[in-house]
């Protein structure tokens, strides 16, 4: 890997760097590479555990794996760094259920998809990195590209798929339903996952927002989502955290207004420095919404409503931005106006939701499900990245070693915004390459470090 790293640094050094795809295409490949994963044999470590209980840092391991073969309209990419995400950590701890189940079924696929069923499985759904090869068929990336990735991995030999991909039978999130992910030193990806890295930001910086950035702006900006137009009251629940950061920025940008709803006087002043400034502090106003397990408080529902009517002008919201699930779902359809929209993924509270249908119902309002992005959302949400006007909510870096405790500090939501890892990268701050675009939003850039 030594001679793959020099030359991704020495190309880092100028913009006019002379190595070409052919130098970077005749690098050779090792036989092995270091990855994180988890083990099929320890599917049922945790079991009989509660799900706070589960240590992702006794489930990932960092191993030496074989590099997978090349299929057509694929790459191989040098990953520098990486992130990690809440299904990461869903698979450290083997919940809902075993990714090994997920590479199985796509292992019966086709004989090339059998290389994904493996006794291990490569996790991470974000990288910034260097294209090494590229397989027939993929004509748009060549060796030396620097990339990030965005995690849809599709098949689309299904019509179903054409207007939408994210509705192709045989649509998967890659490196969680998917073998190969981005935390590791290399990464094996379709093509049509690839995107350009925003030439303003480091490594880590750049594999920060692949996920959570894209699921931001199907969930909210997408006409396929909430479709949000300027002036709207988006209500965003978790809004300084690793996907409403994103959801924030956007409806700022956007020329609508977040309500923010934060857990804290330091993540509500994290949504102040971007420019946010409706908050309403969950902890500090002592909301329960629930009076014990299985009852909710329709009157913490008319409490939380009125607050927001404080904030708005006496307006109801047109919008919510739902991703806790069941703890927050009761309130959410209840304080969204009538013919409002609540969108809704991931539910990292609980998967079952309780609410009042009559609220639905009687006032015309929907409930509209969102998972990830298509790649045209994807490359949308990625381009806004790179001219400046969405930016990283990297709080923290990792080594790859330290990748167990990363995501058991996403687990128990110790961290802010997002949480990155490097992979091959030897430290932080490398990758940059327009230096005149990053001192011009250094302090955006910065926001979120050392919070």
């Amino acid at each position: 890997m030594k001679e793959i790293l020099d030359a991704i640094l020495a190309s880092d050094s100028s913009d006019n760097s002379d190595r070409s795809a052919a130098d970077f295409a005749a690098l050779p490949l090792p036989e092995s590479y270091r990855a994180i994963t988890v083990h099929k044999d320890e599917a049922e470590m945790f079991a009989g555990l509660d799900s706070r209980d589960k240590d992702p840092r006794k489930s990932l391991h960092l191993d030496d794996v074989p590099v997978p073969e090349l299929g057509p309209g694929e790459a191989l990419v040098a990953v520098m760094a990486s992130s990690v995400n809440y299904n990461s950590v869903w698979t450290s701890i083997f919940e809902p259920v075993s990714t090994f189940s997920f590479l199985e079924r796509y292992g019966k696929l086709s004989p090339l998809s059998k290389r994904h069923d493996l006794p291990y499985h490569v996790i991470g759904s974000d990288l910034a990195g260097v294209v090494l090869r590229t397989g027939p068929g993929v004509n748009a990336w060549h060796p030396g590209d620097k990339v990030v990735a965005h995690c849809l991995s599709v098949e689309l030999e299904s019509s179903d798929g054409h207007n939408d991909t994210m509705l192709d039978p045989e649509q998967r999130i890659w490196g969680f339903e998917t073998n190969f992910g981005g935390l590791a030193e290399i990464a094996l990806v379709k093509s049509n996952q690839l995107m350009p890295k925003p030439a303003h930001l480091s490594w880590e910086e750049a594999a920060a927002p692949g996920l959570v950035n894209s699921t931001a702006y199907r969930q909210l900006v997408s006409r396929n989502g909430a479709d949000m137009k300027q002036g709207d009251n988006v209500l965003i629940w978790g809004a300084s955290g690793g996907l409403g950061s994103y959801a924030t920025q956007f409806a700022l940008a956007g020329g609508a207004n977040p309500i923010c709803v934060v857990s804290s006087e330091q993540k509500a002043d994290i949504c102040r420095s971007m420019g946010a400034t409706a908050i309403i502090d969950r902890s500090a106003e002592g909301y329960k919404f629930w009076k014990d397990e299985h009852t909710q408080d329709p009157k913490e529902w008319k409490r939380f409503g009125k607050r927001i009517r404080e904030l708005t002008g006496g307006e109801d919201i047109d919008i919510v931005f739902e991703h806790p699930g069941r703890e927050t779902f009761g309130a959410s359809v209840y304080v969204t106006r009538k013919g409002g929209t609540i969108t809704t993924c991931a539910s990292t509270s609980g998967y079952m939701h309780e609410y009042d249908n009559r609220y639905l119902w009687m006032s015309l309002k929907k409930i509209v499900g969102s998972h990830f992005a298509n790649y045209r959302e994807a490359w949308e949400a990625n381009r806004l990245v790179a001219k400046g006007k969405i930016h990283p909510t990297l709080s923290k870096t990792y080594s790859l070693e330290e990748t167990g405790q990363a995501a058991f500090d996403v687990h128990r939501n110790l961290h802010q915004g997002k949480v990155g890892v490097l992979a091959l990268a030897p430290q932080e701050g490398l990758g940059v390459t327009d230096h005149e675009m990053r001192a011009q939003h250094l302090p955006a850039i910065n926001r979120f470090r050392n919070v």
